[in-house]
């Protein structure tokens, strides 16, 4: 059954990449712009094209506030979520289809319940959220990744989210893969986080934003965003939570920002 299933679904996804496309113009000037994209090889290039023409058909992208969607502002926000996935598979999106973009910043005003049940009302400037089962909600001015700080990436930001998600909730604990270990995770994570909360705490300046303090939720897309964006930062500093997400992600970006220098 499975072996059928995916027979299926690959003839599904070569329907598609012969169906659908992105202007060359586009994806070029895309690759040229964002820094978690530099470095990448010929191979890889051509298979987060796939996945980003496959993730588009998938998923339905709405403007709020009038905000009318452009091509371009699809693959900006699909490249950047597809990077994390390039050597995983599209399929890690599964299970919900929108994805909403304000013109800038929005208001996030609702109401949810711990996990000891206690229910709390949130109110507060956002620029993205993302949804158990639900929704990925960005912020374009953000999205676009113009004025973002070093290390800074909404998009990947919120689809680390959704990935931390597949495994009861955002908690920090993604689903990991069979030649990783639950237990080493659970450890580096921790001590990590723990440590890291105390700096913070003590008000010591930290090379990653303090925002990862809030949560190991938070810890783990935080820190997913500067693996992405600025990863000599993470491997430096924290060399064995750099370790882990490259088992994760199956991708070493530090490594492909060697190839740029050379």
């Amino acid at each position: 059954m499975t072996f059928l299933f995916r027979r299926i679904e690959n003839w599904r996804r070569n329907r598609i990449l012969k169906r659908e496309t992105i202007s060359d113009a586009i994806w070029l000037k895309i690759l040229k712009q964002l820094k978690s994209l530099q470095g990448l090889t010929k191979e890889e290039t051509t298979r987060l094209r796939q996945f980003v023409i496959l993730f588009l058909h998938d998923k339905t992208i709405f403007g709020a506030h009038d905000l009318e969607i452009t091509e371009e502002m699809s693959v900006t926000i699909a490249v950047q979520a597809c990077i994390l996935i390039l050597e995983l598979d599209v399929a890690h999106y599964d299970g919900w289809e929108e994805i909403i973009v304000y013109p800038g910043k929005f208001i996030l005003d609702y109401d949810y319940a711990d996990e000891f049940g206690v229910v709390h009302h949130a109110h507060k400037i956002a620029s993205g959220e993302a949804w158990l089962a639900g929704p990925v909600i960005l912020s374009w001015q953000d999205a676009a990744g113009v004025d973002a700080k070093y290390g800074d990436n909404v998009v990947i930001h919120e689809f680390a989210h959704k990935l931390d998600m597949r495994h009861q909730g955002a908690n920090g604990f993604p689903i990991l893969h069979a030649n990783m270990s639950t237990q080493v995770w659970h450890d580096i994570f921790s001590k990590a986080y723990a440590g890291f909360c105390a700096r913070v705490n003590r008000g010591q300046k930290t090379t990653i934003d303090p925002y990862a303090s809030k949560s190991p939720a938070e810890f783990f897309a935080v820190f997913s965003e500067v693996f992405f964006e600025a990863p000599l930062v993470v491997k430096h500093d924290f060399p064995k939570i750099y370790e882990q997400l490259v088992l994760f992600y199956r991708q070493n970006p530090a490594e492909r920002l060697g190839r740029v220098s050379a």
